[in-house]
């Protein structure tokens, strides 16, 4: 038994450009993000400078193009100040948002050095939970402006005489949480967001400013939260953060499968915010959405080190299983749908923490199934988003209604001259015939079908089995003219990748 789906691909059905670094990511001093993630100096693969080399040869590969550091909740207690200069003189704090001892070894040039490494720009967070402007303002000056000045002349004596030019920033993390150190109100926060963006911006007229969002649509903060910072900021910040996560905690598949309507609704709603205050103060000016931290997480009940104050001890290191890949793929398709407005985003986090790449302490690294997704989108989901006209059953579930069986979403590159529909299929037990029309292309032909299935949904893979789930290019599209026909397995991620020849 197969169902039946259908998709129109007409290259004038342009949405948006897509913004690479919708393919970001996240590393927060959390757990073993930092210490024994990136920065591991007695690990056989690490450099003289402690990096990982194995680390950073995984995260290469997915070509992310911002990572947002240092946080997160860790940003809203952090003194940046205690992380530059010799290793030797660092001071050992006491770290209130994870009940955990920072050692301070790894801060903003080191941070920097490895972004360098792994070909990523910087969306560096500045801490407006015990700080505020000035301290903002003298991290602006110590990383971006050339010489002259007390900060930046102290970044040159510390190694650094080129300034690192981090052009965006965040202007505090998830202010409106009661777990937040620091936490505001939603006026309090705007007010102090809107002057420390200005005083950023007299340092380095260069930045691009995000403002925090509420920390989630769930939040009885939402929506009027957006609204009065937006009131607050308008004219001097440039995006506006969203945070959500996702699990199936409950067991119930079809409707954690479902969970990326959510995700579509809740872009919606917010630019809907933004678009209203946009019109209140009559502005020409458009607020984009930096969806700065989102991933299936299952362990949030356990928010905080079980003994506190140890160093870099293991916290929500999640095994994530073929269900999560597919979430995680309808994640990514609902961001490209969405690319008109969202124009940053940040998986959370990228390594150990909630993370798609894993590794033992002084051993192997491995790779999660939502690496898999993640990778795809990011190499073969840059150039313009079509809209597509989709047919598809659909079913209902216990929060949701008319979720189509496919979700889908094509991207044309024009430099390569390539179209590539990527695809999940989610139904769990019958295989869907998908036929795209592709004519306004002429002629295509199949370069790839990649297709990641398991006959297990808690299929994972892990330390001792790290190639359980992996995907492969077995997939049955085929192409005739301008048309193409596939195969998609049962709860399954798909990659069509299409060469153009009309």
């Amino acid at each position: 038994m197969s169902i039946q789906s259908k998709m129109i691909v007409d290259k004038d059905f342009k949405l948006a450009e897509v913004d690479p670094r919708l393919y970001g990511s996240f590393i927060e001093h959390l757990g073993r993000a930092v210490y024994g993630g990136i920065y591991e100096p007695g690990h056989p693969t690490a450099d003289e400078n402690g990096f990982r080399g194995d680390a950073l040869q995984a995260i290469k590969a997915l070509r992310v193009p911002i990572i947002r550091y240092p946080g997160g909740n860790f940003v809203s207690g952090y003194n940046w100040e205690d992380g530059v200069g010799p290793k030797a003189e660092r001071k050992r704090s006491l770290e209130l948002a994870w009940w955990v001892t920072e050692t301070n070894q790894v801060g903003t040039n080191e941070f920097a050095d490895w972004a360098k490494l792994a070909g990523s720009e910087v969306m560096m967070a500045v801490n407006l939970g015990t700080r505020g402007i000035d301290a903002a303002r003298n991290l602006v000056e110590y990383c971006n402006h050339p010489s002259g000045s007390y900060w930046s002349d102290l970044r040159i004596s510390h190694g650094y005489k080129d300034p690192h030019k981090f052009r965006t920033w965040c202007l505090g993390n998830e202010m409106d949480g009661p777990w937040q150190i620091g936490a505001k109100t939603a006026v309090e926060y705007g007010r102090l967001a809107n002057e420390t963006a200005k005083a950023m911006r007299w340092v380095d007229p260069s930045l691009e400013l995000v403002a925090c969002g509420s920390s989630g649509s769930n939040m009885s903060t939402f929506a009027e939260w957006e609204a009065t910072v937006l009131d607050l900021t308008y004219d001097n910040v440039d995006f506006l953060s969203l945070h959500t996560y996702y699990n199936n905690n409950d067991g119930d598949t079809a409707n954690f499968l479902a969970q990326s309507l959510d995700m579509d609704q809740f872009i919606d709603s917010v630019a809907a915010v933004c678009d209203y205050i946009k019109a209140k103060k009559k502005s020409k000016k458009k607020i984009y959405l930096s969806l700065d931290e989102w991933n299936v997480w299952k362990s949030q009940g356990s928010s905080r080190a079980e003994q506190h104050w140890q160093i870099a001890p293991p916290e929500f290191e999640d095994v994530y299983t073929l269900e999560d890949a597919l979430v995680v793929g309808c994640c990514l398709i609902s961001l490209l749908k969405h690319a008109d407005r969202v124009k940053m985003a940040c998986i959370a986090q990228l390594i150990n923490v909630i993370a798609p790449i894993m590794t033992e302490d002084g051993g192997p690294l491995w790779l999660q199934t939502t690496y898999y997704p993640y990778m795809h989108a990011s190499i073969y989901g840059r150039g313009t988003v079509l809209h597509p006209l989709i047919t598809s059953s659909k079913y209902d579930s216990k929060d949701f209604t008319d979720v189509p069986y496919l979700e889908a979403v094509s991207v044309y590159n024009e430099e390569l001259n390539e179209v590539t529909v990527f695809a999940v299929n989610r139904h769990l037990s019958e295989g869907m015939e998908l036929a795209v029309d592709l004519r306004s292309f002429g002629a295509v032909e199949v370069i790839q079908h990649t297709v990641l299935e398991h006959e297990d949904l808690q299929a994972a893979n892990t330390r001792s089995n790290p190639s359980n789930v992996l995907p492969h290019n077995r997939g049955t599209a085929a192409a005739d003219g301008g048309r193409v026909s596939a195969m998609l397995p049962a709860a399954s991620w798909n990659v069509i990748r299409l060469r153009v020849n009309g």
